[in-house]
C-alpha cells in the first residue's frame, strides 16, 4: 500500500509538470522562443539572432556543408543575403574582408570550423556589436582562436541588413520552435519520468536548445559552460530521415544536465573511483575522460540509460548488450555495471538523487579493474557531443565549499579567490563562499560586504536568498530591525523555492536574529 502512494503521488506531480509543458504551448509566436515550464524549470527552446548572424557570415564566406540536404530555407537566406550585398561596393568590400578573415582562421574539416564559432557565437553579446561577454582568455579553447571575427561580424551585420532578414524570417524560425516543441516536451517529460526525478529540483542551471536553418542537418553542437547546458541542432528537411530532429543529441546533453550536478554533490564518493582512470589510459577516449573521473562516471551513466531506455519493450535484450559491449571496449568501462544498476533502479519507488550515492558506493573497484585488464579496446571512440568550457569549473568552487564544511576557512578562501581571481565559475557563488569565510572569522563587516557583492554578481537563486538571509542576521546584529526585515523579505521573494531558506528567512521576520551563545567550558 505504502509502495503504492509513493508511486501515485510521485506519477501526479509529474503528471501536473506535464500540464505545465502542455500549457506552455500556448505561448508560441512570432517571438521564436519558448520556455517548457517556470522559472524553477529553465529549460527553453529559442532561436537568437547572435547565432543567426555568424551563421549568414559563414555561409557567405563558403561554408556549404551538405547544402543540397539542407533545409531550402538556408538556400533562400543566403541568396537573400548576396542580395542586399549587391546593393553597395562598400558592402561587398566589407563582405570580402570578412571572407578573407574566415579563410585564413577555416579548421581542419568543416565539422571543426563550424564547431568553434558555434562556441563564439554563444560567448558573443547580441547585436548590433559582437563583442565577446568574458575576457578572451576564458572563451572555451576552441572560440578563443576564433574570438576577432567578431569585429567582423559588427561591419558585415550592417552592410548586410542582417537584422532585416532576421525580422522577415521571425516567422519561419517561430514554425521551427513549433515542430520541436512536442517532441522536446516528450523527451523531459519521459527522462524525468524514468530517472524519478525533475529537471526544475536544479535551480540555477539551465537547459538551452538553438535552433537554425543555417547550418549543416548532419550536425549538432552541445556545450557545458559552468551551469549553463547548450544544444544547437540545424533540422532536416524531410520528416523521414532517420533523425531529422536530432533528438538523441538533445537528449544525451539533457541527460549531462540531469546527472552532471549529482557527480558534483557527491565529489568524494566519485573521487574514490580514481584508480580506474589507469584502467583506460589504452581506451581510445578523449584525454578528459582519462583525467576526470568524475567525466568517464557520468558518460559511462548516461550511455548506460541511453542503452536501457531504447527502442521498445520489444527491443531484443541481445542488442542493448551489443550495446554496452561496445561502450565498454572504447573506453567507457562502467558501463556495464550501470546497466545492471538501472535494472534494480527501475523497480525501485527511490528518484536517482536518492539512489546515486548508493550506486556510486556499490562499485567494486577491484572488480572492475580486474575486468578492464581483459578488454581489447577498440581502435576509436565516438567523439562525446557535449564539450566543457574548462575543468577548473567542476571542481574549483564545488571543493571551496567542502573545504569551508570541513571547517578549512583558509583553504577554502585561497580557492574562492583564486575562482575570482581567474573568474572560473560562478564570480557570486564565489563571493558567497568568501562571505562565509568571513562570518567564520567573526570579520562582520567583511562578510556584509561580500554578501552585498554576490547578490550583484550572480543570478543562482540560492546564493541570492542565503545572501539576504545572511545580511538580515547581520543587519539584526548591528540592531537595524528595518533594514533587516527587508533582507528577509528580499530573501522569501528569490528563495520561495527553497524551504530551508523559507524556514529561515521566516523565523527572521519573526523574531530579530541572535547569535548562538556557544556554552562555556
Amino acid at each position: 500500500m505504502i509502495l503504492a502512494t509513493l508511486r501515485e503521488d510521485f506519477l501526479s506531480r509529474f503528471l501536473r509538470s506535464a500540464l505545465q509543458v502542455l500549457l506552455a504551448s500556448a505561448v508560441i509566436g512570432l517571438t521564436a522562443h519558448l520556455c517548457l515550464a517556470d522559472a524553477n524549470n529553465p529549460i527553453t527552446l529559442d532561436t537568437s539572432e547572435t547565432l543567426f548572424t555568424v551563421l549568414a557570415a559563414m555561409n557567405t564566406c563558403g561554408y556549404d556543408a551538405d547544402l543540397k540536404i539542407s533545409d531550402p530555407m538556408r538556400s533562400t537566406i543566403r541568396d537573400e543575403v548576396q542580395k542586399n550585398l549587391r546593393q553597395s561596393a562598400d558592402a561587398q568590400e566589407i563582405a570580402a574582408t570578412m571572407c578573407l578573415w574566415y579563410d585564413a582562421h577555416r579548421a581542419s574539416d568543416q565539422a571543426h570550423d563550424l564547431s568553434q564559432y558555434i562556441s563564439l557565437a554563444l560567448y558573443l553579446q547580441g547585436p548590433p556589436q559582437f563583442l565577446p561577454r568574458v575576457r578572451e582568455d576564458d572563451l572555451p579553447p576552441d572560440a578563443a582562436g576564433v574570438a576577432n571575427f567578431g569585429k567582423q561580424l559588427e561591419l558585415f551585420y550592417s552592410a548586410a541588413q542582417i537584422h532585416n532578414l532576421w525580422e522577415r524570417h521571425r516567422f519561419n524560425y517561430a514554425s521551427l520552435v513549433e515542430r520541436y516543441h512536442d517532441p522536446l516536451a516528450k523527451m523531459v517529460f519521459d527522462n524525468d519520468i524514468y530517472l524519478k526525478m525533475q529537471s526544475g529540483e536544479y535551480l540555477g542551471r539551465t537547459f538551452t536548445v538553438y535552433l537554425d536553418y543555417l547550418g549543416d542537418p548532419n550536425q549538432a553542437n552541445a556545450r557545458n559552460y559552468g551551469r549553463d547546458y547548450y544544444a544547437v541542432v540545424f533540422p532536416s528537411p524531410d520528416p523521414h530521415a532517420t533523425e531529422p530532429l536530432k533528438m538523441e543529441e538533445i537528449r544525451h546533453t539533457y541527460l549531462h544536465y540531469l546527472l552532471d550536478p549529482l557527480a558534483e554533490k557527491n565529489y568524494g564518493a566519485v573521487k574514490r573511483l580514481e584508480p580506474l582512470l589507469q584502467s583506460v589510459r589504452r581506451a581510445p577516449l578523449e584525454e578528459s575522460f582519462k583525467e576526470d573521473i568524475s567525466l568517464l562516471v557520468t558518460e559511462c551513466m548516461v550511455r548506460a540509460i541511453e542503452i536501457r531506455t531504447s527502442g521498445t519493450k520489444q527491443t531484443a535484450e541481445a542488442m542493448r548488450t551489443q550495446a554496452v559491449d561496445d561502450a565498454v571496449k572504447q573506453g567507457y568501462i562502467l558501463t556495464h555495471y550501470f546497466y545492471d544498476a538501472l535494472v534494480k533502479f527501475e523497480k525501485d519507488p527511490a528518484g536517482l538523487r536518492t539512489s546515486y550515492a548508493d550506486m556510486i558506493d556499490g562499485i567494486d573497484i577491484k572488480a572492475e579493474q580486474k575486468a578492464a585488464a581483459d578488454i581489447e579496446f577498440a581502435e576509436v571512440a565516438t567523439p562525446e557531443l557535449v564539450q566543457l568550457s574548462r575543468m577548473e569549473d567542476r571542481r574549483m568552487l564545488s571543493t571551496a565549499e567542502q573545504r569551508l564544511s570541513a571547517g578549512d576557512a583558509k583553504g577554502a578562501q585561497e580557492l574562492a579567490q583564486q575562482a575570482l581571481d581567474r573568474k572560473v565559475g560562478d564570480q557570486g557563488r564565489a563571493l558567497f563562499i568568501l562571505a562565509q569565510v568571513a562570518v567564520a572569522n567573526k570579520n562582520r563587516d567583511g562578510a556584509f560586504e561580500n554578501f552585498q557583492k554576490a547578490i550583484q554578481a550572480t543570478k543562482d537563486p540560492k546564493v541570492l536568498a542565503w545572501s539576504h538571509v545572511y545580511l538580515g542576521r547581520i543587519l539584526d546584529m548591528k540592531e537595524d530591525r528595518e533594514a533587516a526585515i527587508n533582507e528577509y523579505r528580499a530573501a522569501l521573494t528569490v528563495g520561495a523555492a527553497l524551504p530551508e531558506v523559507k524556514e529561515a528567512a521566516e523565523r527572521g521576520l519573526a523574531q530579530a536574529y541572535e547569535p548562538p551563545v556557544k556554552p562555556q567550558q
